[in-house]
Order: C-alpha cells, then sequence, then structure tokens
C-alpha cells in the first residue's frame, strides 16, 4: 500500500488508480463533466491548468495538475509514501 503525491500536499493510494489520462481528448472531457455533475470530482489541481485526469475504482475522477509522466515515475518507486 503506497500513497503516490499528486502535488499540493495531495495523496492518493496506489492501488485505487484504475487510469491516467490526457484531460484533452473529447472522452476524458465528457467524463470530467458527469463527474462535476454527479459530485464525484476531486480537484487537486491547487487552481493550476489540468494535465491528467485520474479515474479510480470507486469512480471518483481527480484531477492533478502533475503530467502523466510524472504520475507514472511516481507510480513505478520515486516520490511516493510507503506505509510502515
Amino acid at each position: 500500500m503506497r500513497f503516490i503525491n499528486l502535488g499540493f500536499n495531495n495523496m492518493i493510494l496506489d492501488e485505487r488508480i484504475v487510469a491516467i489520462i490526457s484531460p484533452e481528448s473529447a472522452p476524458a472531457k465528457r467524463t470530467v463533466a458527469e463527474a462535476k455533475e454527479s459530485g464525484r470530482i476531486i480537484d487537486c489541481t491547487g487552481g493550476r491548468k489540468t494535465k491528467c485526469v485520474i479515474i479510480t475504482d470507486s469512480d471518483h475522477v481527480v484531477l492533478s495538475a502533475l503530467s502523466a509522466e510524472a504520475l507514472s515515475t511516481r507510480l513505478n518507486g520515486e516520490d511516493s509514501i510507503e506505509e510502515r
């Protein structure tokens, strides 16, 4: 069980991540709009531009100001906090 730093003191449990997608595609925009309407959106951008959209296994949609590449690096072991 590891927590991945999304920036701005926001963390997500790595086991809950289903997909990390680009926010520019039409399906991603539709997913974000639907999540906003139903109250399933979690904005972790700190007021900055959204660079990736994270889909969780609980159908929550997390917006992050970090790029998908940066999150991928963190998922592969760097900048994570392991449960002790």
